[in-house]
Formats: C-alpha cells, structure tokens, sequence
C-alpha cells in the first residue's frame, strides 16, 4: 500500500483510502467537480474529482473505502490527489486497521501511569472525583483510551487525548517540583480532567469529528459541566473546592481569542494553561518534522508565525 505520507508529486496511485469527506462544488465556469479528502493511518490528503459524472467514478460517501486510480499533483505548495477512477470497496477487501492514526506509545502502559498519578492525590475529594472518572466509569475509560485530542492540529489519533492529557500532566508534575507554591492536588486534578470533555467533543475513529454538542458547547464548558455533575454525587464536596477546579478547566486555553470562557486568576490555572499550550505546540511541531518530505527550512507556519526548520546538530 502506498502510504499518504510517502506520496512524491508526479505519483500514479491505485490503492484503497477511505473517504474521509466529500462534497460537490462548482468551478467559476460552472463545471462540477468533488471536493474529496482521502484517509490512511499515515494522515489525509485533499483530492478533486474534476469529472464526476465520468463512468470510471462510482457512487461513494464519506467513511467508505475506496480504491482509487490517479495521480499526486501539487497546488500551492500542497500535494493533491487528482482522481482519474474510483471503485467502492467491500468489506474484507481492506484492512480498517490501516486507516486509522494510533498512538506510537503504548496506551495501557500511558493509562497505568496516569492511574498512578491518581493514586498520588492526597486530598480525599478531589482523589475520589478522579476515581469516579478514571477507575469507576469504564464506559468513559474506553471512550478515554480511543478518543483524539483533536481532529487536527495536535495528537489528532487513537490514544492522543491520553497521550496529550498524560504530557500535561507530567508537565505539571514538574512545575509543582519546581515552584512549590503551586496546590499539587489541585493542579494535577485539573490537568488529568482538562479535556476530558473532548470525549463527548470528538466522535471516535474513524470518524473523528465535532459531535452536535461538542460544536454547540466545545470540551470546556462540558468537562466543567461532567466535573461539576460527579463532584455533587460526592457527600460533602467543598463548593470553593469545586469551583478552583472547574476555573482552571474554563481557564486553560488561557484568553478569550483561544476559546477560553476565563482568563486564569488562579496561579494553577496559570500553570496548566502554559502546560497545556507547551504539550500541544511541542506535538505539533514534531509532527510537521516527522510529516515533511522536505530538509532544511519547511515553510511557514501561521500557528508559529514562523517559518520552521529542523535543527541540524551533528551527534557527537
């Protein structure tokens, strides 16, 4: 199989992807054509149908696997499947474990640390949140271990929430070493449960998607929402307990143009947000390292404002 990551300008292709969207559109002429994006394990990439109604382009939708004939073309600097024939698939003819982005790390070894982390909470509430969350909840457990931390940008496959959410956690670890003013308890709470809501944000793979509610509310407001609804099932639950937890959830996109409903007022809102941002933009630069074909300066970046490049350190 050719893998999206391994396509050259120029190569004639004729595999099975999966559909990941498409849409019909129009040319300024008139004409229609499809707007296709096709998935592997190895990422996406746009395609075009430019003569839909050709009898070598059968019928499919999003999320079928189609086995496509045509040809890697650059436009604007981005490499583009021009799709000369498409047959749909059926089952058994494809792999679905080959269409699906997963962690590089182990996921239950990832999960057996963050347990670990549980383990190390020492004020009973907020120990006893987290178990009812990360111990008792299986149902929630699974969504945990399977669901993405996005449907882009950062940790965008199977075990990156996990991934994302142990990184910030091993961050804030760290910071609570360093800066002993920061509430261990509190901070290490919130980084496990900062985007717990993208379980209900995000549809599993191989969709990977916004659900209704995660594009009506986003993960925030509803990690809050799930903190503040199991926090109440607990007897005695400390109201101003409660409420520096689900502010350093609310807060930890840290300003407003970055979809943070507040602006962190707590020192451990104020470490999470920079844990959370320094994980997520780390992921994303390794994964434009890792995803080019190209040595020496890659472009540029617009989340960076800046054009990239690779280090180029001899090893000793």
């Amino acid at each position: 199989m050719k893998y999206i990551k391994d396509f050259r300008e120029g190569d004639r292709l004729i595999d099975i992807y999966l559909c990941k969207h498409k849409q019909s559109a129009m040319t300024k002429n008139g004409k229609p054509y499809e707007n296709v994006t096709l998935q592997d394990k190895t990422g996406s990439v746009d395609a075009k149908i430019w003569d839909p109604n050709s009898p070598g382009i059968c019928d499919f939708n999003t999320m079928d696997y189609v086995e496509i004939h045509g040809e890697v073309t650059n436009f604007n600097g981005a490499l583009q499947v021009n799709i000369k024939r498409a047959r749909l698939c059926k089952e058994g003819e494809y792999n679905p474990a080959e269409y699906v982005p997963v962690s590089s790390k182990n996921i239950e070894e990832m999960y057996e640390k963050l347990l670990q982390y549980v383990e190390s909470i020492h004020n009973s509430y907020l120990k006893k949140l987290l178990e009812s969350f990360f111990v008792e909840d299986q149902e929630l457990v699974q969504k945990f271990k399977k669901s993405s931390a996005a449907k882009t940008v950062h940790h965008g496959f199977v075990g990156g929430l996990l991934e994302h959410t142990l990184g910030v956690t091993n961050l804030c670890n760290f910071y609570c070493k360093a800066y002993p003013i920061l509430n261990r308890d509190l901070l290490l709470t919130a980084a496990i449960c900062h985007d717990i809501g993208k379980t209900k944000e995000l549809s599993l793979f191989p969709e990977n998607d916004y659900t209704d509610d995660g594009q009506l509310l986003g993960h925030i407001v509803m990690g809050s929402q799930m903190i503040g609804e199991n926090a109440a099932k607990i007897e005695g639950f400390p109201h101003v307990l409660l409420a520096e937890l689900q502010h350093c959830i609310l807060a930890h996109h840290g300003k407003y143009e970055f979809g943070s409903p507040k602006i962190p007022a707590l020192i451990e809102a104020l470490a999470l947000n920079y844990a959370d941002d320094t994980d997520a933009k780390i992921e994303t630069f390794t994964e434009i390292l890792q995803n080019s074909n190209e040595k020496g300066w890659l472009g540029f970046q617009r989340l960076f404002e800046s054009n990239l490049r690779e280090s180029m350190v001899p090893e000793e």
